[in-house]
């Protein structure tokens, strides 16, 4: 098993650094959250995602308290959602996000999704500015948001994102978007890093994982690594958990990273909604 301290970091266009490798909590039922988390966190994770939609940030909280973790050794995540993008909503959703999670700062607050339709986004991230100035969100960043949307932020706000979550994975590489968004210093972060489980069943990618004595799982999220993503898989599963975590103790070759890159399907690889016309109010 590799340490914590050997997880790899990135730093973001603010100066906060960021473990590159989380653990994250969509779809884990509210009731098994705190235990899930508390096995993720002695597996050596202290990089965790969650959002307010997935209604178990106090399970976070719970696990989080039961670690006793010095809180300058973790990184936690949340997410505004999207009945929340009016400036009073926001700031309401912050503070009971961080009653929640029982801390008095999260670490990077995100905008979940932009949902264009509305028109309120903008709205949404100059609120985020004034959550980040007021201390409660040392980062701001958004998830989901096309080249469109971070245009209209860039143009109308005094901020630029410090990361953008999006739909990342062999299969839905995103490629246009990835570039807009680090050309101007946001950082990516991958959801659905192992496209739910839809692995590859290529033999030149089981031989790489067998090259390496890892599962296809494995060097799937090694790769996200070497191309510089910050990743956060989920499991429910303690041994899985770790699984995901013993990533740390090799780097793909040039050729090896060539192979993944070949699996792009373009759109036809999504497995989520298309954020241009997502409305999850």
């Amino acid at each position: 098993m590799t340490s914590t301290s050997s997880v790899p970091t990135v730093r973001l266009n603010d100066g906060t650094d960021i473990p590159q490798l989380g653990f994250g909590v969509f779809q884990v039922e509210p009731d098994k959250t705190s235990r899930v988390v508390e096995s993720a966190l002695e597996a050596g994770y202290r990089h965790i995602d969650t959002a307010a939609a997935y209604r178990n940030e106090e399970g976070v909280g719970h696990a989080l308290k039961q670690a006793g973790i010095p809180r300058d050794e973790l990184f936690i995540t949340t997410k505004l959602w999207n009945a929340d993008h009016k400036r009073d909503d926001a700031l309401a959703a912050i503070d009971r996000s961080l009653a929640h999670l029982g801390l008095d700062y999260v670490d990077l607050y995100l905008i979940h999704w932009p949902l264009p339709m509305f028109d309120d986004y903008v709205e949404a991230w100059k609120t985020l500015e004034e959550i980040k100035a007021s201390g409660k969100a040392r980062s701001i960043g958004v998830s989901n948001f096309l080249p469109e949307h971070l245009q209209r932020l860039f143009d109308e706000t005094e901020t630029v994102p410090s990361v953008n979550q999006i739909e990342l994975h062999p299969e839905f590489q995103q490629r246009e978007l990835v570039q807009f968004s680090l050309q101007h210093g946001i950082e990516i972060e991958a959801w659905s890093p192992i496209a739910s489980g839809k692995l590859s069943d290529r033999d030149d990618v089981k031989a790489i994982a067998e090259k390496y004595g890892k599962t296809v799982a494995q060097v799937t999220l090694r790769w996200h690594l070497d191309e510089g993503r910050i990743i956060f898989p989920k499991s429910n599963n303690a041994e899985r958990q770790r699984e995901n975590f013993d990533i740390l103790d090799f780097e793909l070759t040039t050729e090896e990273l060539q192979v993944f890159d070949a699996l792009d399907k373009g759109a036809d690889g999504r497995i989520g909604a298309d954020p241009a016309t997502a409305d999850f109010r």
